[in-house]
């Protein structure tokens, strides 16, 4: 996929590769990659979820923006009969992801775009994803870039879309000026219901959410991370 899929103004990452990666993750990249890539979508384009994988899978759920992975990768660890999709730009976070893909061997039910994640939600069917995850996304914190926010008017209606009746959308930041923004633009959302009662709820990770390298990295430094989970309402 080029750039000028989307508006590059648009753009909602930064750089895609940092330092160099180990012999490992290059040979995983070289090696591994190809077999779990999700083909880049074009415009137009729809893309069956379920026939990503090579065996049936109970539910599909999504992780854009996944980071180093260590989400991701516990999740198709712990959920074997749900397929994961994880859209990721930058490179290194990609080779370690499949590092801990090939150390959990989750290799049938991990699929892979290393690209922007917008293509990939527009290719996808309607009520195609039982769930999905926006954790520690750029915060962008000067205004001028607010619009690059991934959570907001342009990708809420993607979500929406995408998801099926009833399922669940996660979302986690230590920003709170994202925080803000986030419910903002969620709450008011017609499509999205929040789940929490009290503030116990956004403080605290259930069971099934992992905390992150960089959730620990944040805790280290004094930051306190919110936990926000959204409920798809049904379609009328």
């Amino acid at each position: 996929m080029t750039d000028s899929f989307l508006d590059s103004s648009k753009r909602l990452y930064g750089r895609r590769k940092g330092r160099p990666l180990r012999k490992r993750k290059t040979e995983l990249l070289d090696g591994l990659l190809p077999s779990l890539e999700i083909p880049a979508p074009q415009p137009g384009d729809r893309i069956d979820p379920h026939a990503l994988f090579p065996n049936p899978m109970r539910d599909v759920w999504l992780e854009v923006g996944f980071g180093s992975g260590h989400h991701m990768a516990w999740q198709a660890a712990n959920n074997r009969d749900v397929g994961v999709l994880g859209a990721e730009p930058f490179i290194n976070g990609v080779a370690g992801l499949l590092k801990l893909v090939d150390d959990e061997g989750v290799q049938d039910n991990v699929r892979i775009l290393p690209d922007d994640a917008r293509p990939l939600l527009d290719a996808l069917p309607d009520a195609s994803i039982g769930r999905a995850f926006v954790l520690f996304a750029d915060p962008w914190p000067k205004k001028r870039h607010w619009e690059r926010r991934f959570i907001g008017p342009d990708n809420l209606p993607r979500l929406a879309r995408v998801l099926k009746d009833g399922a669940e959308l996660r979302l986690a930041s230590d920003d709170m000026g994202l925080v803000r923004w986030m419910l903002e633009h969620t709450v008011r959302h017609p499509d999205f219901e929040w789940t929490a009662r009290g503030p116990s709820d956004w403080r605290h990770r259930p069971a099934d959410w992992p905390p992150t390298r960089y959730e620990e990295k944040a805790i280290e430094a004094g930051r306190k991370p919110v936990f926000l989970r959204f409920i798809r309402k049904a379609r009328g």
